[in-house]
């Protein structure tokens, strides 16, 4: 009895490695299936977006050669349309080929009576004779210049009228549609009168006369022969407001900006700043302006009470941040 219990207990524990064994082996087996059914698939997706390139590609080279064959008809027929010249005949040199005519060009010989062909001496018709011809008086002088020192005084001579008159005209009045300006539109030569003083004056006065493009070209001139003049802060700030009020607004800002840097101790100063906020705006930098907008309260805290309110009405026109 033990005996057999000893065996029995042999055996059981020889077949249980098999057991596991086995369902490792399974396991294997069927994972094994799932990834080669997984690389089955992907080949055929592959396969299938291959098949896909392949015929986008010949549709692709079907298109290019109709490209190419399309333009070469049409440079075919830019060149001519006529087609290729005829093959000359053996033994002779292609180059001595008699050079084919235009198709649109007159032939005398197809057209004999057309006008313009040559016509057999003897067939013309004489002229008609011109029942009045006036006597030449020369080839490049006027009729009415001759006229008037041929034909007694006093009477118009024939033609275009009566003698030209040379005198300079008398003073043209004036009309309603011409009236004459406040301020002569003097040049900008005749502005510089080597006195800051009044060339200073005379460039705030367009300004003033809403002559901005006049106020640009003065400004300049002035701020050019006066570098170191104690207006040239205000010059600059009033050049950049010409620029402004034409919607030039990159140069305005650029004024703006080197009155606000170059001269932040001016008074124009806080105007410039602000004045670069609103071009800047105008320009679409909307973070830009916002931007100095708010610098201006901390640059300049001493600011006027008018310049901070406009501050703050032109952050609510660029919606900007509070």
């Amino acid at each position: 009895m033990l005996r057999r219990l000893l065996i029995a207990s042999t055996f059981l524990m020889f077949l249980s490695p098999l057991t596991v064994g086995g369902s490792a082996t399974a396991q294997d087996a069927s994972e094994f299936v799932v990834r080669l059914n997984r690389i089955e698939n992907q080949s055929r997706q592959m396969a299938g977006q291959i098949e896909t390139l392949q015929y986008e590609n010949r549709q692709l080279k079907e298109q290019l050669r109709k490209f190419q064959e399309d333009v070469e008809y049409r440079l075919q027929e830019g060149k001519g349309g006529a087609g290729k010249p005829a093959a000359s005949p053996s033994g002779t040199n292609p180059g001595q080929a008699k050079p084919q005519k235009r198709s649109d060009a007159f032939n005398p010989e197809q057209n004999p009576g057309r006008p313009g062909g040559p016509m057999p001496l003897g067939t013309t018709m004489p002229s008609a004779a011109i029942a009045t011809a006036p006597p030449s008086r020369g080839p490049s002088v006027p009729p009415t210049v001759v006229d008037a020192d041929d034909e007694e005084p006093g009477l118009s001579p024939p033609g275009l009228g009566g003698p030209v008159d040379l005198t300079p005209p008398s003073r043209v009045p004036t009309t309603g549609a011409l009236a004459s300006p406040s301020r002569p539109m003097t040049s900008v030569a005749a502005t510089t009168t080597g006195d800051a003083r009044a060339d200073y004056e005379t460039a705030y006065g367009y300004i003033t006369g809403r002559h901005y493009e006049q106020a640009e070209m003065s400004l300049r001139q002035f701020i050019q022969s006066h570098p170191r003049d104690a207006q040239v802060p205000s010059a600059t700030y009033w050049l950049g407001e010409s620029y402004l009020q034409r919607n030039r607004n990159r140069e305005a800002a650029e004024q703006f900006l080197k009155v606000s840097t170059d001269y932040a101790r001016s008074p124009q100063a806080p105007d410039a700043m602000l004045k670069l906020g609103i071009s800047l705006n105008a320009l679409g930098a909307r973070e830009q302006a916002c931007a100095t907008l708010a610098e201006l309260e901390r640059k300049f805290p001493s600011a006027a009470q008018g310049v901070r309110q406009s501050v703050v009405r032109e952050q609510k026109r660029a919606r900007c941040a509070a």
